[in-house]
């Protein structure tokens, strides 16, 4: 038996331990791990759990948790050390799971039906009517196919005799399936060898059925099904699986500003104009999905949308109104309940549950207190469950006047001491420990009556070691769930019960497979949400590698030590200050220290006016909501830029590498734009992103150049280059110091120069025509009239000297200042023709 590893693994617990049996000796289906566990080093077992955390940053799993000081971008977490189930405890697991799938399913359609089970007495009215979760409006409403039940999630507790007991069901949007695939495919990456020797099984069935059962079920009369992701917006706690499952489903990722109903039918608001939406796979909690008849408060919903369900135009996943079998309450009846509508004993039992509206149940739970868990009736009320016996002094009082004054909130449950299962320590050292934990279990309705459960899940790990709460909410940890195939015969053949994935799910995670009866479409449907992110996604991006350049160029200035470099800072320091960078105070000339101090705050300082970590928490906010129009590549490179600013820079060369980095990554991201992004109307409205934000820095960092007197001019020629990324281009094509008009040719006249003003206007006439063609409604003439008149243009007239040179600055000037007011008003004309107004909109200035 290996000891090196288990040798300070703690034993002898009242609780059941996964990986133990009762004498101490490793369970037989965790042998095989354990023993490539010993195998490995101490510094090659840290190496394995940091490449997990890695995978995790790079990807960008989050988990918000509320009042979080890490907000949107707390990283999900992930243990090294999976969850294993051998395939004889998972064969009963998978058909008690399926059965009470089907169980509740039809309990929905009962309670919105007939209602039987209220008329016979198995279920009282109290209990289903007295709580929010039960929609009014939804009565008589039949989804396609007779599905309420699309996807379920069930919690499962394992108690010290080893017996598995259902916690709690998740019927309304069920969370979770979406981390447990990114929790397998990191694991993939970190122990490959133990995933491919332990026959582990794949995940990736469980989304291929769900796709197709929404296909199938969705009310298309014929035409091609368009499936939406309904989300309630990037502060749900968790969004990130939200775009995760657009992503590996191919659903367009929606919220409700994206969808419409018209004439009883729903629509979502693209680009291309209004598109039927067939079937909407939700993740935003039932009451508020439709303000019109559900929640009136609700500013996520869409209004109409329970009357198109109504009417059979729009499959909603899972049907509104699921809600209400989230109710710990309903627990104890269910049993009864599964006799009378399906004939089957209920496999699989709940915790002993006492719902406290019945006199009998309240007088029960406050004799046994001690022994019991108080949890609300109702998931509407959001309360955390309260352990009887870690409750003493005022505050039992206060739970037993609570009890007695609102029993029919409440509900008991039994106490299941939770199983333990191996963590590895999170201090590095070579050592694991013991945590409680709980699994959740997923099912997907097949379309035919029947349910299809995950061969896999999701583990929630408490934080503490005897701690009954696993909330992810309050601190928890996850693990992937190892489910082993059966034993293959030896005479059978090897691969008999194989599928060719090796049970690694390495593979691209993109499942999208159309029916082969369906059209195939070349058309993307992208949101007018979507389209609006995109947009801002290269606006952000330019303005970001724009911001940095200029930064770099202007440090770099301050530190070579040249006379002629510490001449022209004053004018340097002028012009920064007009593009919004805060200097210092010292004028005409600004001491080098203090010069230096702001160009550093205009690196970090995050309640600068203008500030490099400002636009990267921009940027990554735009790009965040279209992250299921990114390829992965991309967005680990977009993922990985808010991190490369910290607070820690101290040093004018620390900050200048930083720069540095920022501008490399801006430069892959451009890359990604060209190389790995479908033309398509959100890739067009990028592009034009790109180009107005670049057209509008280069115009106003010429404009305040041109107030300069030429002698000054002159000086910073060099410096204004670099800021334009133009003088390696400049240094090959004139092969000598920078004089004004070639410079002038390059940056302003030149249509073949990617980083000068001509270019731009030639480039948004181009995508603003193809943004036409496509989509209509547009009239744009701000480029073709800003390139008229710099065609207009001569450049011998503005040579140093020169009669006419004072004319022509002041003309190009006025130019200039076109282009940055043009900038403006394009972004608002493209923004009023075509885009939704976001929820909560991101400052979106010029």
């Amino acid at each position: 038996m290996p000891q090196r590893l288990l040798e300070s693994y703690p034993s002898g617990s009242d609780r059941y331990d996964e990986m133990l049996q009762p004498d101490g000796r490793l369970r037989p289906h965790w042998r095989t791990l354990i023993d490539q566990l010993e195998n490995l080093s101490p510094e090659m077992l840290r190496r394995r759990a940091a490449e997990v955390r890695d995978a995790i940053a790079s990807d960008g799993v989050t988990y918000n948790v509320y009042a979080d000081p890490q907000g949107v971008n707390r990283p999900w977490e992930l243990d090294l050390l999976p969850q294993i189930v051998s395939a004889e405890e998972w064969q009963f697991l998978s058909q008690s799971v399926a059965q009470r799938a089907r169980v509740l399913n039809a309990v929905l359609g009962d309670l919105y039906g007939p209602q039987q089970l209220l008329s016979e007495g198995l279920l009282p009215p109290a209990l289903v009517f007295g709580q929010r979760g039960y929609l009014w409006p939804c009565r008589h409403v039949q989804p396609p196919g007779g599905v309420h039940l699309h996807s379920y999630a069930i919690d499962l507790a394992r108690s010290a005799d080893g017996k598995w007991w259902v916690v709690s069901d998740r019927t309304q949007g069920p969370s979770g399936a979406g981390y447990a695939l990114q929790n397998r495919q990191i694991m993939a990456r970190a122990m490959p060898e133990a995933l491919r020797d332990m026959h582990v099984q794949p995940l990736l069935g469980y989304f291929h059925t769900l796709r197709a059962t929404l296909t199938k079920l969705a009310p298309t009369k014929g035409e091609v099904p368009l499936i939406v992701l309904l989300t309630p917006g990037p502060y749900n706690e968790t969004y990130s699986e939200h775009a995760f499952l657009a992503h590996t489903l191919g659903f367009p990722l929606v919220e409700g500003v994206d969808l419409t109903v018209r004439g009883d039918q729903v629509f979502l608001k693209t680009l291309n104009g209004l598109r039927r939406v067939h079937a909407i796979l939700r993740r935003m909690d039932d009451d508020y999905c439709d303000p019109l008849e559900l929640r009136s408060d609700s500013a996520l919903g869409i209004p109409g949308l329970t009357q198109a369900a109504r009417l059979g135009n729009v499959l909603i996943a899972n049907a509104l109104g699921s809600g209400v079998l989230e109710s710990t309450a309903l627990h104890g009846f269910l049993p009864a309940i599964s006799e009378r509508l399906l004939g089957e004993t209920l496999m699989l039992p709940a915790v002993a549950s006492w719902w406290c509206g019945e006199k009998p149940a309240l007088d029960y739970t406050l004799a046994n207190l001690d022994e019991l868990v108080i949890v609300p009736a109702f998931s509407s009320m959001r309360a955390q469950p309260v352990f009887g016996h870690n409750v003493t002094g005022q505050a039992r009082r206060r739970l037993i006047d609570s009890l007695q004054a609102q029993p029919h909130a409440y509900a008991a449950q039994e106490w299941v001491r939770l199983s333990q299962a191996p963590v590895l320590s999170r201090s590095g050292d070579y050592r694991l420990m013991n945590r409680t934990v709980s699994l959740r279990v997923f099912a997907v309705a097949d379309g035919e009556g029947n349910y299809e459960v995950m061969p896999g899940g999701l583990t929630r790990v408490a934080p503490r070691q005897h701690r009954d709460e696993v909330s992810m909410q309050q601190g928890g940890t996850s693990k992937d769930v190892w489910i082993l195939r059966s034993p293959v015969p030896e005479s059978g053949d090897a691969d008999a019960n194989h599928d060719g994935s090796d049970g690694d799910d390495t593979g691209d995670s993109d499942i999208v497979a159309a029916p082969s009866s369906l059209t195939i479409h070349s058309t993307v449907d992208v949101s007018s949400h979507a389209g609006e992110n995109l947009f801002w996604m290269g606006r952000y991006a330019e303005r970001v590698g724009n911001l940095a350049r200029t930064l770099r160029t202007t440090l770099q200035y301050t530190t070579d030590g040249q006379s002629e470099s510490r001449g022209m800072l004053g004018s340097v320091s002028w012009i920064c200050s007009q593009l919004g960078i805060l200097m210092p105070k010292a004028e005409p000339r600004p001491t080098l220290t203090g010069l230096q101090q702001s160009l550093h705050a205009a690196v970090v300082d995050p309640s600068a006016a203008v500030s490099v970590t400002i636009q990267l928490r921009q940027l990554y906010h735009s790009a965040y909501q279209v992250r299921e129009h990114l390829s992965l590549d991309n967005w680990h490179a977009l993922n990985r830029m808010p991190a490369l600013v910290h607070e820690r820079l101290n040093t004018t060369g620390a900050v200048q590498q930083v720069l540095g980095n920022v501008i490399d990554a801006c430069s892959c991201l451009a890359g990604h734009a060209m190389d790995d992004m479908t033309r398509d109307a959100g890739w067009q409205f990028l592009m034009v992103g790109r180009h107005i934000e670049r057209m509008a820095n280069l115009a106003l960092l010429f404009d305040n150049f041109l107030q300069l007197e030429p002698a000054r001019q002159n000086a910073a020629l060099s410096w204004l280059l670099e800021s334009a990324s133009s003088i390696v281009t400049y240094r090959v094509r004139y092969r000598r110091t920078p004089e004004w008009l070639p410079v002038l040719h390059l940056l302003v006249f030149d249509v073949s120069n990617p980083h000068g003003i001509a270019y731009q206007f030639r480039m948004l006439q181009h995508y603003l025509q193809d943004i036409a063609s496509q989509l209509g409604l547009l009239s744009m003439s701000i480029p073709s009239h800003l390139s008229e008149q710099l065609n207009a243009m001569n450049l011998n007239d503005f040579a140093h000297g020169s009669a006419t040179m004072k004319e022509a600055n002041e003309a190009l000037r006025h130019l200039m200042r076109d282009a940055v007011s043009g900038a403006a008003t394009l972004s608002d004309d493209l923004s009023r023709h075509y885009f939704t107004p976001l929820t909560a909109p991101v400052s979106q200035g010029v």
